[in-house]
């Protein structure tokens, strides 16, 4: 429901108008804080209407109070969510169970991608309320610390070091390995995933090792599948027949090396911890058990280079810049 369809109907259209100049980015910033479009248009009614009932005449900053009416918002449903987090213990993920009926928007699914990336929303979504409200404000939207701070009910000075704490998780601990191996990784592993996504078997098969074995837990594969299979025919047949899952995955950092994270509307469903020797990969693990994981070691993977170690990360934006 848009603004005008609501119950400040009697507002004047100036004041209707000003509210939707701002609705791209409050819902912007809503499905970074949530991860879910759905929920960030949720958010973003919601402050329409308390807009609506309180009021417009000492609203100084309409984008300024609407953003800090979202992120408020927005953190009890983050504060909700992780008090009501359902058991995952016996959460099947094999192939067929990720997108069940189909309904998943593919719009929607290209657009999360864009502005935000599966591993970022992955990653995002182990932070704790407070830290994801704090890091999505100031690294991806530029709010100072000040403006912060009454939002998550701490100090500037905590804020910032919520942020701080959040923006260390996100980049994961400095990876063991030299930048030109983890490009290297990179490069070999976003090779597999392209010929997975086309069904391409010879393309999979010109970056597995002959004697590749792929490894996975219960919950990872249906219940008529091996848990271990090895040669690079038996491995490319199985993608080729179960691949669809490979349209949600994106590369990540998994315990500091390259791998990928399979994330259906960017919550978390499958991990792929990959094992790269050279330029094949000589193995690969697909874990799902929720218990496992919860403790796997998951970054954003950064841009890394052949010729150059990996640099610090700079401020990561919402979609190529653009803050919406």
């Amino acid at each position: 429901m848009h603004a005008q369809d609501g119950p400040a109907g009697g507002f004047s259209a100036g004041f209707t108008d000003g509210f939707e100049a701002h609705r791209d980015r409050l819902r912007s910033v809503a499905h970074r804080m949530l991860g879910s479009f759905s929920e960030a248009e949720d958010a973003v009614q919601e402050a329409w209407l308390r807009l609506a009932r309180g009021g417009a005449d000492d609203v100084e900053n309409l984008g300024g109070w609407l953003t800090t009416v979202v992120s408020r918002i927005c953190l009890d449903m983050l504060r909700s969510r992780a008090s009501r987090r359902e058991d995952l213990t016996d959460h099947q993920v094999a192939d067929e169970a990720l997108d069940p009926d189909g309904s998943t928007d593919p719009e929607q699914e290209a657009l999360l991608v864009e502005s935000v990336g599966r591993a970022l929303l992955v990653v995002l979504d182990r932070l704790g309320p407070a830290e994801r409200v704090a890091f999505v404000l100031h690294d991806m939207f530029a709010v100072p610390f000040d403006q912060i701070a009454p939002i998550v009910d701490r100090s500037p000075a905590t804020a910032k070091k919520l942020a701080s704490r959040a923006r260390q998780k996100v980049r994961g601990a400095a990876p063991a390995l030299p930048g030109r191996q983890l490009a290297r990784q990179r490069r070999v592993v976003e090779a597999f995933l392209t010929a997975s996504r086309n069904g391409d078997i010879d393309g999979v098969l010109a970056v597995l090792a002959p004697d590749v074995v792929r490894r996975a837990d219960r919950t990872a594969v249906p219940p008529d599948r091996p848990g271990e299979i090895r040669g690079a025919r038996a491995v490319a047949e199985e993608i080729a027949a179960f691949g669809r899952s490979s349209r949600f995955a994106e590369p990540a950092l998994v315990g500091g090396a390259v791998g990928i994270v399979v994330a259906p509307q960017g919550r978390l469903r499958l991990v792929v911890a990959v094992t790269v020797v050279g330029e094949r990969i000589t193995a690969y693990e697909l874990i799902a058990d929720p218990s496992r994981l919860h403790l796997l070691d998951l970054a954003v993977l950064g841009e890394v280079t052949a010729a150059s170690e990996p640099g610090p990360p700079g401020r990561i934006s919402p979609g190529g810049g653009d803050p919406r």
